[in-house]
């Protein structure tokens, strides 16, 4: 029986559990505190930027004498109603709250004594606590800065990738900082993104991220049967057809994590060291025969 739109639209716009939304809440309060806490506590202080609204507002900061939080505020207000109408209700809705909490909590914390003047441990640790809150805050559905939602709009009417767009914009504001605080904190700032950016891909992807492994042998079997066994993953054979030969193949497809790569080519290599292997990263892996298997 076919569904009317009506049913349909009942099963796609599903609502959050009261569970879920509070563990949403939660963690991007952690997130928002954490930001907070990088910005304060390490770079604020020692005149080390960030990229995006943030940036900007530090740098506008400086200029006015306004604490940082009434600026992240009012210049992300905008992006909010953008976000609102492009994305969805429930991530605009956890980008404001994200927003209003990184507001306030920059506020309170601005009169704090600061953790260090170092200039370089105040941009790599600021960097790394930073860059989880971020992470944080994206891996549970929201944002803390109003760029990423702009490069979204200019992907869809520019030929740039929204990653492109997001750098075109950061390095204009962190070249910014050359001329507000100097070129040395310019490149510390520079230095403090790099590391937030690597920080925010490990926190929302976790540090077993995860890979898929595609290998084509004539030992399949013996391959499979050592995966099995050695690394305790499941594995698929899918039938494969070589396009020059026309000779029927088959196709090994499992998933390890990357800490599990190098022992599954170790395996490969000590069975077929002629075998066809690509490995490829995933952004989630969900369901199926993943969770790993005990090793005899």
């Amino acid at each position: 029986m076919l569904q009317t739109n009506h049913e349909i639209k009942k099963v796609v716009h599903r609502s959050l559990s009261a569970k879920m939304i509070v563990k949403r809440m939660l963690f991007i309060l952690v997130g928002a505190l954490l930001m907070a806490v990088g910005l304060e506590f390490f770079l604020v202080p020692n005149e080390v930027i960030d990229g995006g609204i943030v940036g900007i507002s530090i740098i506008l900061s400086h200029l006015t004498d306004v604490q940082i939080g009434f600026y992240i505020f009012v210049l992300n207000l905008p992006f909010f109603f953008i976000g609102y109408k492009q994305i969805g209700k429930t991530f605009a809705l956890s980008t404001l709250l994200g927003v209003i909490i990184l507001s306030i909590a920059t506020s309170i914390f601005h009169d704090l004594p600061v953790l260090t003047g170092d200039p370089l441990l105040a941009t790599v640790f600021g960097g790394i606590v930073l860059g989880v809150g971020v992470g944080i805050v994206i891996r549970y559905g929201g944002s803390l800065d109003g760029t990423e939602i702009l490069a979204i709009l200019f992907n869809k009417r520019t030929p740039f990738s929204v990653g492109e767009t997001i750098m075109f914009f950061n390095l204009f504001i962190l070249g910014s900082a050359g001329f507000v605080f100097g070129w040395d904190r310019a490149m510390y700032s520079l230095m403090a993104y790099f590391i937030a950016f690597k920080t925010i891909d490990i926190v929302i992807q976790g540090l077993d991220e995860s890979k898929s492994a595609w290998i084509i042998s004539e030992q399949y079997e013996q391959i499979g049967e050592a995966i099995l066994a050695r690394l305790g993953r499941g594995v698929t054979y899918l039938n494969g057809e070589g396009a020059y030969t026309g000779d029927d193949k088959k196709v090994i497809f499992c998933v390890i994590t990357r800490l599990e790569e190098a022992k599954l080519k170790a395996i490969i290599d000590e069975i077929d060291p002629s075998a066809f292997f690509a490995v490829a990263a995933i952004a989630e892996v969900r369901g199926g025969m993943f969770k790993k298997r005990d090793i005899h």
